[in-house]
């Protein structure tokens, strides 16, 4: 659960603890900060202890509260904070052990192979006080000799067991390594962390388990990529359940409970699955069933059965399997073909077919507006019914990728014509409208750093970014937190650091829904390079050149330039589709006229939107307890795609080729239906779209202002809802009305 609990947890953890309990089950709860760690005071604390007092009424098991673990981790969003973390601990405890009976308090960091591993952002500085208890040997660096666990520990009074996370991971941040066990494995992580070690760290068993007379929680699994070849998955897991299970006759008598990864992860921008599952493949779980009859670990009902319903289901969205999931399929693909022969079949339905009766291209600007919406909705980033609409519903792809084709494809449409006859004035064009986005991102940027000084307004929701698995450091780093303004406080130094400087005007910083505009000022400047190409018949060189391009950028991961966008748009692979886009544009009349004369060739790219949005909808992941998943493939082989052909970062070529098509569908679905869709859907999407840096500029401080809101952070879905439709109205009138047109770009 979460701090501040969310409103759709006082729903599925109460079914939580009623499946539990019927068991007859104890119940681990592990308790993740959204809020800074400094704000968790006895407040906030009793605001969650009641919470889970609330949740937890009836439930006959222990309940054990694991708050915050991997404290120890730069990966964690509350990660190397010991000052800060050890106060929320204790706070936590007080009011939890005050408000629920004989709750047992975990206090859990992560095994200190490696540590300090990769330093969180926000790390204390040398000469600071956090930095004084990181260093704990006191020798002025923060490195492998420092203590691991001892910062951390929030005293014997306020832990009841200590936890130890401890996977078998040979890869260790680098390449997916499939390997079996060393004989010592699980003894090298709970015993001797590192070489060198502060006497307190040297041992974590015998430190905390041994000498605290604590029951240890062991977190584990063992890792397995499938596509990186070695040991077999059986012999990876079992060598490793091995040492689990003999544990106790090891001497580990304190190790009192396992808890086993049964996850799916993704890694390297999501191109690599990792299956940590042992009970997935028969195989692997007859070895743990075998095991179990023969280790000295505890496996009926620890506490009577209380009744109830353990095969309740919890709100987390509903997941369509069997039959029903494949005749949502034919249904969807029935519905496609009547779309694509009606206009064929019933002369009426011509008459809705678009007409050429604009300088500009509705249809273009309505994708464009449909675009927008998706990446303010997305940016906003509250749980509503939206997200339903919004994320990857159409396939696998966002509205960042539209975004950058159509800008390619509008610049295409605008200035193709005038590059051989007019070049110099083309040039001073884009030169232009790429300084004034260069401008505009620098004001943005200092404007949100201003805002950040004020007390009184939350702003973290701008100047500081959780990754959540998507981003170039893969699902590694999910959890992760960065401070997009580290170094700027600089600027109010006297004298301003002269290496600040440089930063500041390269784009460095900046809040992360904003940081695509450093992009586009690049993209710009090199466009009349492209479109004097394309006017010289030269498209086949430029789409080769933009190809190899984007494959040396997904395979090598290079950056050009230290700008903050190279970090989620990588210009070297997203500007394929900027070029895709101009192409397309620059040939926009040849296209259409080709298409309509080889109308399989849309038929098939129509096929391929309705197979790829029948992909997006069977992935695992649901956004909320209203979303829908068809369980047409197993999970695993969805994460083995979605991982290996679909990554967002490095556009994997599936994305690619799903923005292609969808792009290519949508505007045929436009030409056949326009008039329908332009009653039902252009009075709002075509004005967002029309004016779509406008809107791009003002969604950064709605974003701000929502964050603000205390009531829009508790998860309720039905008021983000109301709170998006406000918030969307608010945007539409104001384009409508041209407030600040004068002042805020378009």
């Amino acid at each position: 659960m979460s701090l501040p609990v969310q409103e759709d947890e006082k729903t599925f953890i109460p079914q939580f603890l009623e499946q539990a309990g019927a068991a007859g089950a104890d119940a681990l709860i592990t308790v993740n900060p959204r809020i800074p760690l400094a704000q968790i005071d006895a407040e906030a604390s009793a605001g969650l202890a009641q919470d889970i007092k609330v949740m937890a009424e009836g439930f006959g098991g222990r309940l054990f509260i694991r708050f915050a673990p991997d404290m120890n981790a730069g990966w964690a969003a509350w990660g190397q904070k010991p000052v800060e973390y050890i106060a929320a601990f204790r706070a936590v405890t007080a009011a939890v052990r005050g408000a629920v009976e004989e709750p047992v308090m975990v206090w859990s960091p992560f095994q200190g192979r490696d540590y300090p591993f990769v330093q969180a952002p926000d790390v204390a500085q040398p000469g600071s006080p956090g930095f004084k208890v990181l260093d704990t040997n006191s020798d002025g660096v923060w490195n492998l000799e420092d203590a691991a666990y001892s910062p951390y520990y929030p005293g014997d009074d306020a832990v009841d067991w200590v936890g130890l996370s401890a996977f078998l991971d040979d890869s260790v941040g680098g390449p997916p390594v499939n390997s079996l066990p060393a004989a010592d494995g699980l003894t090298r992580m709970l015993g001797p962390a590192q070489p060198v070690r502060a006497a307190v760290d040297a041992d974590f068993y015998a430190s905390y388990a041994v000498a605290r007379a604590k029951p240890l929680l062991l977190e584990t699994g063992a890792f397995y990529s499938p596509a990186s070849g070695g040991p077999a998955e059986a012999d990876i897991k079992s060598a490793w359940l091995s040492q689990i299970l003999a544990s106790p006759a090891a001497g580990y008598n304190n190790v009192r409970a396992v808890l086993w990864n049964e996850t799916v992860e993704l890694r390297a921008s999501g191109e690599v699955a990792i299956d940590w599952r042992l009970t997935a493949d028969p195989g692997t779980a007859s070895t743990l069933a075998a095991g179990l009859k023969q280790a000295d670990f505890q496996t009926g009902a620890p506490t009577a059965a209380a009744g109830g319903d353990a095969a309740s289901s919890p709100p987390g969205g509903r997941v369509v399997a069997g039959g029903w999931a494949w005749l949502a399929a034919a249904a969807v693909l029935a519905l496609a073909a009547a779309l694509w022969v009606l206009p064929f079949r019933r002369p009426a339905a011509r008459s809705w077919a678009y007409q050429e009766e604009h300088v500009r291209d509705r249809r273009v600007d309505m994708l464009r507006g449909m675009a927008i919406l998706f990446v303010v909705v997305n940016h906003v980033g509250l749980t509503s019914l939206f997200q339903l609409l919004t994320q990857e519903t159409i396939g696998a792809v966002s509205g960042a990728e539209f975004f950058v084709l159509l800008s390619g494809a509008v610049l295409g449409m605008v200035y193709g014509p005038k590059i051989r006859d007019n070049p110099g004035d083309v040039v001073d064009k884009t030169t232009g409208r790429s300084w004034k986005l260069y401008v505009t991102a620098l004001t943005v940027v200092m404007t949100v750093f201003l805002i950040s000084l004020i007390p009184l307004i939350q702003s973290s929701v701008l100047t500081s970014f959780t990754d959540q698995g998507t981003s170039g450091a893969g699902t590694a780093a999910a959890g992760r937190s960065y401070d997009m303004y580290s170094e700027v406080e600089g600027l109010l130094q006297f004298p301003v650091p002269a290496w600040l400087i440089p930063k500041i005007l390269l784009l460095e910083f900046g809040p992360w829904q904003f940081n695509i505009m450093g992009l586009y000022v690049v993209l710009l400047l090199l466009s009349p390079l492209v479109l004097w190409a394309l006017s010289r018949k030269l498209a086949w060189l430029v789409l080769l050149v933009s190809a190899a391009l984007y494959t040396v950028g997904a395979l090598s991961r290079i950056r050009l330039l230290p700008s903050q966008f190279e970090d989620s748009f990588p210009l070297l692979v997203w500007q394929i589709l900027f070029v895709l886009g101009l192409t397309a544009g620059y040939y926009r009349g040849p296209l259409v006229e080709w298409f309509s004369r080889h109308k399989s060739v849309l038929a098939f790219c129509a096929l391929l939107t309705v197979f790829f949005a029948l992909f997006a909808w069977s992935n695992p992941y649901l956004s909320n307890a209203y979303d829908v998943r068809l369980a047409l493939l197993p999970d695993a082989l969805h994460r083995t795609l979605y991982g290996g052909y679909f990554g967002r970062t490095y556009l994997g070529a599936g994305r690619l080729i799903n923005v292609v098509v969808v792009v290519i569908t949508a505007y045929t679905l436009l030409t056949a239906y326009w008039k329908l869709l332009d009653r039902a859907l252009g009075w709002f999407l075509i004005p967002l779209g029309q004016a779509t840096l406008y809107v791009f500029i003002i969604h950064v401080f709605l974003i701000l202002a929502l964050a603000n809101v205390p009531a829009l952070q508790l998860g309720n879905i039905w008021l983000n809802t109301g709170a998006y439709v406000l918030v969307l109205g608010l945007v539409w009138t104001m384009v409508k009305t041209k407030f600040l047109f004068r002042i805020i770009p378009r």
